[in-house]
């Protein structure tokens, strides 16, 4: 039994797949990498379950920016619940908070009954809050049963004295995951500091484009990303 498990971050059903071959305990699936993750198409949510076995978290997010929603975007998230639902997903990655930067309980509650018999995780949201311990204890009241979170800075690697109270204060009661910037040359001390028992992270990389005719003039159609799968086999061994 691995001391840890990792959930990764994967912007496409290739990179699901290539995390289910290199031992990856879960996924969250995203699209827009370059934006943090927004909700993933029902075509790719319902392509991946049916071609992946480990466990699937699509997240949940119409759209980059903040995590405060108005009516119209709480009512996409409840369509989106049942979507996922209905497609056969473990859990849902998600997060919603109040103008003042503090987690919308009651929102986040609601999200959690709709999600039933599916798992939620409260993704960075988190991360965007005042207050990092009064936030923890909204999402324990609203019912999740997982934090995403990078400790509040850029990558959570330079945030395991935050993340290692965060876990105390936890306890028993929710996961706390640490996740970005995360690399096999961290993961050790990471884990050491914080004490957590989940981690995320995306190691992805820009593919190469194999068209054998692209036009030099055009250049805004972005990269598709995979995972470093070296690199993701790395950080599964120093976790092991």
């Amino acid at each position: 039994m691995p001391k840890a498990i990792l959930e990764v971050c994967a912007f496409n059903l290739q990179s699901c797949m290539i995390a289910e071959k290199a031992g990856a305990y879960r996924v969250e699936l995203c699209d827009n990498p370059v934006e943090g993750g927004t909700t993933p198409s029902y075509g790719t949510i319902k392509r991946t379950r049916e071609r992946i076995s480990i466990k699937l978290y699509p997240i949940l997010r119409p759209r980059c920016g903040n995590y405060y929603y108005d009516e119209d975007e709480i009512e996409i998230l409840k369509q989106d619940i049942a979507v996922c639902r209905e497609l056969g997903c473990d859990g849902i990655s998600i997060g919603v908070q109040k103008i003042n930067g503090e987690i919308d309980i009651e929102r986040l509650k609601e999200f959690v009954e709709l999600a039933g018999p599916m798992g939620v995780t409260c993704n960075r949201a988190f991360d965007a809050t005042p207050d990092p311990f009064q936030a923890l204890e909204d999402i324990i009241a609203a019912g999740c049963e997982r934090i995403l979170t990078s400790g509040q800075l850029s990558g959570a690697p330079e945030a395991g004295e935050l993340l290692g109270k965060l876990v105390k204060q936890a306890g028993d009661r929710i996961i706390i995951m640490p996740g970005a910037g995360i690399r096999a040359s961290n993961i050790k001390k990471l884990m050491e500091e914080s004490g957590a028992k989940e981690y995320h992270g995306s190691v992805r990389k820009a593919t190469v484009n194999p068209m054998s005719f692209s036009n030099p003039l055009v250049t805004d159609f972005g990269n598709v990303y995979l995972p470093d799968e070296e690199e993701l086999r790395g950080i599964l061994a120093a976790m092991a």
